[in-house]
């Protein structure tokens, strides 16, 4: 089967085209050729965003930051790593015990119950240990029956029900925290995998800047949807200095484009036009620009509803001008077949020109003009020549009109003449006429 593409970002083909495909080198490992691109004579650039999609900043000198991350500390419990967050679940609940205890302890001391082998407030409680042993039995209510809270003792009451509400309060902080640090979808971008390279090559008559996504699970992305940012630094025109200013890239956002059916790997393109950053920019320019391209991947998790964002970027030395990616996805008898080992692979594209957009679509302007001022002058000398025949037709049927005109007086003076001759010649030498004639 042919390739079919019934959506702009679709990859249809089969193993029968026949296309000799020159992969390329990658730092990685994938690819088998060699890429005459040359990238060790850049200056080394720092990311925004790393490839595995962590942000590389840094922040410092913030007033009050343990104060405002305490006001939030769901959120600081659900962001921090694993390590301290079971430090956090574990210190929770032996400081409530250990708090809990210590206030027994107190009840029993004031009460008099250390010292008395019958206890007052609290049942065979005449110790630390024994007050936080009942500390724990009551907050976790495993209740093993030796020691419990007398009816003499209300304080006693008291606290153990205050120790109930604080128990279940903390439960639920606690297992609310670390479910939802568990179903953070923020693992789910590690099966959510971007192209580790970029290229520029001609689609549709056009030149566009292509990558691939992919997703590595059968779980679907539901409304997954791309988008991508230019970050460039930039002097404004009243020489205000801006060392990230972030410009949306079109993707087709506004014809709906930008969402996709993420089951097969997908090539986001987008069209270097008018409105592209990257309108004015040669190979030779893109290659020596600083620039950064952050593309984001957002969609709905499948199994737990939860909104997913999976994040890469490109560098000037990261895009390939020149370069398409290989088919990744074959048609076999029954199903279509996705090969991973190919969705890093390229091949290059000799055709593609090294000029910016703007120039080639200014070459294409003045052709199309030269051609249309070609046809005009065509145009110009035709109706020259059909005017040219139709004065001569005129001018031939204005001297027949006159010939004709001098033939028909010319034959009535004929006539009138011989009939004088008749009349003047006596009746015996006029000539008979036919009946017929008469």
């Amino acid at each position: 089967m042919g390739s079919v593409r019934s959506h702009r970002y679709s990859i249809v083909s089969s193993e029968e085209d026949g296309m000799k495909l020159a992969t390329i080198a990658v730092p990685n490992g994938f690819g088998n050729g060699n890429v005459t691109k040359v990238h060790t004579e850049r200056q080394h650039q720092n990311r925004f965003v790393r490839k595995d999609g962590h942000c590389n900043v840094q922040f410092i000198n913030m007033s009050e930051k343990g104060q405002r991350y305490l006001a939030d500390i769901f959120t600081t419990c659900v962001d921090v790593r694993w390590r301290w967050m079971l430090l956090i679940f574990c210190l929770s609940f032996l400081l409530s015990w250990l708090f809990f205890g210590f206030v027994f302890w107190l009840v029993a001391l004031c009460y008099g119950d250390l010292n008395n082998k019958t206890q007052i407030c609290v049942s065979n409680v005449d110790s630390f240990t024994a007050a936080f042993l009942f500390s724990v039995e009551t907050q976790t209510t495993i209740g093993y029956g030796y020691r419990y809270v007398t009816e003499e003792c209300p304080v006693a009451v008291f606290v153990v029900v205050f120790q109930s509400i604080v128990g279940c309060i903390i439960d639920a902080f606690i297992i609310g925290a670390v479910m939802a640090k568990m179903a953070k979808p923020k693992k789910r971008n590690e099966t959510l995998v971007f192209s580790h390279f970029a290229t520029v090559a001609m689609r549709d008559g056009k030149l566009c800047l292509m990558w691939r996504v992919g997703n590595l699970r059968k779980s679907h992305l539901v409304e997954a949807h791309v988008r991508a940012q230019l970050l460039k630094t930039r002097t404004t025109a009243e020489g205000e200095f801006i060392p990230l200013d972030q410009m949306d890239i079109d993707v087709g956002f506004d014809s709906g484009i930008d969402r996709i059916f993420l089951v097969s790997p997908i090539t986001i393109v987008h069209e270097i036009d008018e409105d592209s950053p990257f309108y004015e920019m040669s190979r030779q320019e893109l290659e020596t620009s600083e620039f950064e391209i952050v593309v984001i991947l957002e969609g709905m998790v499948e199994a737990t509803a939860m909104t997913t964002q999976c994040r890469s970027s490109y560098l000037g030395s990261e895009i390939l001008w020149g370069y398409r990616f290989e088919p990744v996805l074959f048609e076999e008898k029954n199903y279509y077949k996705v090969d991973y080992s190919r969705f890093e692979n390229t091949y290059e594209v000799p055709s593609t020109p090294h000029c910016s957009a703007r120039e080639l679509a200014e070459r294409k302007s003045d052709a199309s003009s030269s051609r249309n001022s070609f046809c005009y002058e065509n145009e110009v000398a035709l109706e020259k020549v059909e005017m040219e025949e139709e004065f001569d037709v005129e001018e031939n049927q204005e001297v027949r009109g006159v010939e004709v005109g001098v033939l028909e007086h010319t034959n009535t003076d004929v006539v009138s003449d011989s009939d004088s001759n008749l009349d003047s010649l006596p009746l015996e030498t006029r000539p008979l006429t036919a009946e017929s004639e008469i």
